[in-house]
């Protein structure tokens, strides 16, 4: 697995945890993000709406094709679905 370079805040309900514990469930969410962090999710959990041609797309290949472009063009927004 690739190491990603990510800044997480984790907070600890339980002060018994020991630090080895800790670095357990730190590996344990990274592994996690890694999986669920895919190009795939990405164009699920988003969609691109261009105003200048009154079209939504949700289409992977249109998302991917906006997303990879060095500047949105005016009146082009990605938008999470949430």
């Amino acid at each position: 697995m690739k190491a990603t370079n990510r800044d997480l805040l984790v907070l600890v309900k339980d002060e018994s945890m020991n630090q080895h514990q800790i670095e357990l469930e730190l590996e344990k969410l990274n592994s996690l993000l890694f999986q669920l962090e895919t190009v795939d999710s990405f164009c699920t959990a988003h969609e691109v709406f261009d105003i200048t041609k009154h079209k939504v797309m949700v289409n992977r290949k249109k998302i991917m094709h906006v997303v990879h472009q060095p500047e949105l063009k005016p009146f082009q927004f990605v938008c999470n679905k949430n």
